[in-house]
C-alpha cells in the first residue's frame, strides 16, 4: 500500500525583518498537477516580489487567497 504523502507549502521567511508577506499570484490552478522546481506562486513584502518554486511533484490543493497578507509559516497550499 502506498501512503499518500502531502507536502505543506508555507509562506517563506524573506529577509530578516519581514514577518508577513502578501500572496500576490498563483501560477497554477487548484487541482492541477505541478512539477518540482516550476514557478508556483509569488509573494510580496514591502521590499520586493519573489517567485517561489514548487517544492514537490503532485496535485495542488490551494488554500491561500490572492491579495491576502500572511504571517511567515502560514499554510497556503498542499501538494499530494
Amino acid at each position: 500500500e502506498s501512503i499518500e504523502m502531502s507536502v505543506e507549502v508555507r509562506i517563506p521567511k524573506l529577509g530578516m525583518s519581514a514577518q508577513t508577506s502578501t500572496l500576490v499570484e498563483w501560477f497554477v490552478e487548484d487541482g492541477a498537477q505541478v512539477q518540482k522546481g516550476t514557478p508556483f506562486y509569488a509573494v510580496e513584502t514591502d521590499k520586493s516580489t519573489t517567485e517561489v518554486e514548487a517544492p514537490a511533484d503532485g496535485k495542488v490543493e490551494i488554500i491561500g487567497e490572492i491579495d491576502t497578507e500572511y504571517e511567515v509559516g502560514a499554510l497556503i497550499a498542499r501538494i499530494t
